[in-house]
C-alpha cells in the first residue's frame, strides 16, 4: 500500500509552500466575514452590485465566444489547409499575447476617438485573448491521429460534417479548456476595463478601494468576483473530467494530415487572418511607434525609463526567485509521488490563480497592515503577491521537468549512501535545471507585465513600466506612456515566439 507521505520533506514544504500561497484567500474571506452577515446581504443584494456582476459576465460570455471563433478558426486555417503563408501567420497568430489588455486599450484609444464602452472593450480583450484558445487548438490539430478523419471522408461526409463532427470532438477538451481560460482572464482583467471606461467587479473594487469611501463594500464585491470564479474554476475541472471519454489510446498515427484545398476561399481567409493580425497587434503596435518617437523626446524621459525598468527588472526577479522556491518541493512531489494528496496539493495553488490581481493586492494590503506589518511598503510583499498568483506556472514547469529525468538516477545515489538532501542538490536538481530556468524566465515575464496587484502593493516610490504606463495613460498623455508600453511588449514578445513555435512543433510541449 502506497504511504500516504512517501516523501515527507516534500511533503512539508509542499504544505508550507500552499500556506502561502492561500493567505490571500484566507484573509480575504476572514475580513470579508467581519461585516456580517446583514451588510454582506445587503451589499450583495444592491442593484450596483447586480449591474456588475451582469456586466462582468457578459463581457467573459462576448469574449469567451469571439475567443472561440477566432482561435479555433485561426488554428484550423494554419494547421489543415493551404492558406497562404500559413507558417507565417501560425507565429503572428500568438503574439497578442505578448501585448497586455492595458497597452492593447492604450493603443486603440491614442488613435480612435471616443473609443471606449462595453463593445470596444470586448474587442480588445477578444484580440488580446484568443491565443489562449489558438495555442491549444493548434497543438492538438497536430497531434491528433488523421485516421478518424479519413474514415469519415471516405464514408461520404464532406469537410464541414467531419471538422464538427469528428475533429471538433477530438480538440474539444483542448478547446474547451482554453474557453474557460479566457473567461477567467477576462473576469480579472482590470487595465483595458480601466482605461475603455466600462464597470465590471475588479473596476469597482479598485475604485472603492483607491478613494477609500467603502472599503466594506470593496471586500463584499471582491468575494462576489471570487465566488464567481471559483465557479468558473469548478466548471473547467468538471469539463475536464467529462472530456476524458474522447482521449485514444496510443500515441496514434504520426504522419501529417490531409490538407484542405480552400480554393475560391483563400483570398477571403488570408484577408481574415490578416484583419485578425491587424486589429491584435499592427494597430497598437502602430500606434506604440508613433508615440514613442514623441515620448522619448522629452528631456529626462530616458533616465526614467531606465530606472522603471529596472525597477521592473528588480522585483520581477524577486517575485520569480520566491516562486520557484514555493514551487519546487510542489513540483517534485506531484512527479516523484503522485497521488491524491499530491494532486490536491496541486489544484490549491490554482485557487489564488483564479483570483484577479486585484483582489490578491487588496487583500495582501490589508494583511500586510495588521499581519506582517514589516512587510508592508516594501518590495518582499509584492514579490509575495507575485508569488501566489503565479505559483501555478511555476509549479507545471517544475512538475514537468522533473517527469522527464529518470528517477533511477536519484535512487543509484541513494543507494551509494547519499542522503536526501545530496540527492536534491546534486541530481535532482541538476536534471531538472531546465524546466526551473523555463519557469522561472515565464514566472519573470508574467511579474512584468502584471499591473494590479503592482498598483497596490509598491513601495512609495517605485515606479515600474506597467504603473508609469498606468499612471500616464489615466491622464491621456500618450507620447509619455508609449516608450514604456513598447518596452513590455519588446520584453514578452521572444517566450511569446517560442511558446508558438511549440505549438505548432508535432509533440511540442505549448
Amino acid at each position: 500500500m502506497r504511504r500516504l507521505a512517501p516523501r515527507p520533506a516534500l511533503l512539508a514544504g509542499s504544505l508550507a509552500a500552499v500556506a502561502v500561497a492561500l493567505i490571500p484567500l484566507v484573509y480575504l474571506g476572514v475580513r470579508t466575514t467581519e461585516a456580517g452577515g446583514a451588510r454582506i446581504r445587503a451589499e450583495l443584494l444592491t442593484g450596483t452590485t447586480l449591474d456588475l456582476a451582469a456586466v462582468s459576465l457578459s463581457l467573459a460570455a462576448v469574449v469567451t465566444a469571439g475567443c472561440l471563433l477566432l482561435g479555433v478558426g485561426a488554428a484550423y486555417l494554419v494547421t489543415r489547409t493551404d492558406l497562404p503563408l500559413r507558417r507565417t501567420f501560425g507565429v503572428v497568430a500568438a503574439l497578442p499575447l505578448a501585448m497586455p489588455t492595458y497597452v492593447a486599450a492604450f493603443g486603440w484609444v491614442s488613435i480612435v476617438d471616443g473609443f471606449h464602452g462595453f463593445w470596444p472593450t470586448a474587442l480588445v480583450l477578444t484580440f488580446c485573448s484568443y491565443p489562449y484558445v489558438y495555442l491549444p487548438a493548434a497543438a492538438a490539430l497536430i497531434s491528433v491521429d488523421p485516421a478518424t478523419e479519413e474514415v469519415s471522408q471516405s464514408l461520404g461526409r464532406g469537410a464541414w460534417r467531419t471538422f464538427t463532427g469528428v475533429t471538433l470532438r477530438q480538440i474539444r477538451p483542448a478547446v474547451v479548456a482554453g474557453g474557460l481560460l479566457v473567461a477567467l482572464y477576462v473576469l480579472s482583467d482590470f487595465g483595458a476595463v480601466a482605461l475603455l471606461r466600462v464597470n465590471t467587479f475588479t473596476r469597482a473594487v479598485f475604485t472603492s478601494f483607491d478613494l477609500g469611501f467603502d472599503r466594506t463594500g470593496a471586500l463584499v464585491q471582491a468575494t462576489a468576483l471570487v465566488a464567481v470564479t471559483l465557479v468558473i474554476l469548478g466548471a473547467e475541472l468538471a469539463v475536464r473530467r467529462h472530456d476524458t471519454r474522447y482521449a485514444k489510446v496510443g500515441a496514434g498515427a504520426r504522419r501529417p494530415p490531409h490538407i484542405l484545398r480552400l480554393g475560391p476561399w483563400r483570398a477571403p481567409a488570408l484577408l481574415a487572418m490578416a484583419a485578425v493580425a491587424a486589429g491584435s497587434f499592427a494597430v497598437p503596435a502602430a500606434a506604440l511607434v508613433h508615440w514613442t518617437a514623441e515620448g522619448v523626446s522629452r528631456p529626462g524621459s530616458l533616465a526614467e525609463i531606465a530606472t522603471a525598468a529596472g525597477n521592473s527588472m528588480g522585483v520581477s526577479a524577486l517575485g520569480a526567485a520566491l516562486t520557484m522556491l514555493l514551487a519546487l518541493p510542489i513540483g517534485l512531489l506531484a512527479a516523484r509521488a503522485p497521488g491524491p494528496l499530491a494532486a490536491v496539493l496541486d489544484r490549491l495553488t490554482y485557487l489564488t490563480h483564479a483570483l484577479p490581481g486585484l483582489v490578491v493586492g487588496l487583500s495582501l494590503v490589508f494583511f500586510g497592515i495588521n499581519v506582517a506589518y514589516p512587510l508592508y511598503q516594501t518590495q518582499w510583499l509584492l514579490a509575495l503577491a507575485y508569488a501566489t498568483l503565479f505559483l501555478p506556472l511555476a509549479v507545471g514547469a517544475v512538475a514537468a521537468a522533473a517527469a522527464q529525468s529518470p528517477p533511477s538516477l536519484e535512487e543509484a545515489a541513494r543507494s551509494l549512501g547519499r542522503g536526501p538532501w545530496t540527492v536534491l542538490r546534486t541530481v535532482t536538481l541538476p536534471l531538472t535545471l531546465p524546466g526551473i530556468g523555463a519557469g522561472a524566465a515565464l514566472v519573470f515575464l508574467t511579474c512584468m507585465k502584471e499591473l494590479p496587484a503592482t498598483l497596490l502593493l509598491r513601495p512609495t516610490g517605485m515606479d515600474t513600466l506597467a504603473t508609469e504606463l498606468w499612471t500616464h495613460t489615466s491622464v491621456a498623455a500618450y507620447a509619455a506612456a508609449s516608450p514604456y508600453a513598447a518596452l513590455l511588449v519588446l520584453l514578452s514578445a521572444a517566450p511569446v515566439l517560442v511558446l508558438a513555435r511549440r505549438a505548432l512543433t508535432p509533440g511540442g510541449r505549448p
